[in-house]
């Protein structure tokens, strides 16, 4: 059975936006507690139903969000420019005030992340700030910098939305799809964006934390999860071959392997 999808209300920034969530897995209240954090075009119903394999692998619950702008969530306001600084405003704002919106405590329901792409970068900056108050973190194909094959792909994606079918096909999944595709789309692509680079940030990061990156990811090389490692050397890697910049897509199984294994490391308090 699918799990239903619900809405909150909070603020956020001084305005009020709905955020679309869906709970999954365990029942228990005294099991873990995954959040997945989607990609740059992701939502809820996106992730489609990993985020339950997952959770029903590692035997924990999860919760799944569209960020605003996304999914069934608020839609960005009229004329609404994201910066360059968005990924952080997502993990020091929107991010706390959701989980507290929520009644979620991240110490008392131990608090894992899962986060692809843009939603890695997100667990990575949150992970970053609130370090000692989470279990640990996953994050599969994140950004720590900008690299030319991502900016390359990026136009790619913006050729594509324009003239292919991937406009309808992504309409299956927002409320407002050009407002996900452009407030994505238009941040990357902006000048000054090219010098975003969180490598520096992550020196912070003491909890638990697993990155996953595709040999073949057209949008970002090994050196995102390399760089990860050099900046916090208790970091695991895991190298997907024959895998892109979907890992829960291209190689889902062995990709659920992997993080199960490197859960089952972790202190017993982290889990069951």
């Amino acid at each position: 059975m699918t799990a239903a999808v619900d809405f909150v209300a909070l603020e956020w920034e001084g305005r009020s936006v709905h955020i679309e969530y869906q709970w999954l897995g365990a029942q228990s209240s005294t099991a873990p507690l995954m959040v997945f954090l989607h990609e740059g075009l992701g939502s809820v119903s996106m992730w489609r139903d990993f985020p339950a394999a997952l959770c029903d692998a590692l035997q924990c619950r999860g919760l799944v969000y569209s960020r605003p702008g996304y999914g069934q969530s608020t839609a960005r306001a009229a004329q609404e420019a994201w910066g360059p600084d968005f990924m952080h405003r997502q993990a020091h704002g929107l991010l706390p005030a959701l989980l507290q919106a929520l009644g979620i405590d991240p110490a008392r329901d131990r608090l894992w992340l899962l986060g692809h792409s843009d939603g890695g970068s997100i667990a990575l900056l949150y992970a970053a700030q609130f370090s000692d108050q989470i279990a640990g973190a996953v994050v599969l194909a994140p950004h720590i910098l900008v690299e030319d094959v991502s900016l390359v792909s990026i136009r790619e994606a913006r050729r594509a939305y324009v003239e292919t079918t991937l406009r309808q096909r992504l309409a299956r999944h927002h409320a407002d799809v050009d407002s996900a595709f452009y407030g994505w789309n238009d941040v990357w692509l902006q000048p000054g964006f090219r010098q975003w680079n969180i490598a520096d940030t992550l020196c912070t990061i003491t909890c638990p934390l697993l990155a996953v990156q595709g040999e073949d990811d057209v949008y970002g090389t090994l050196e995102q999860i390399r760089g990860i490692a050099r900046a916090v050397p208790h970091c695991q890697l895991l190298e997907m071959a024959h895998c892109g910049h979907s890992p829960h897509q291209d190689r889902r199984e062995d990709l659920i392997a992997g993080i199960r294994n490197f859960f089952s490391q972790q202190p017993e308090e982290t889990h069951l």
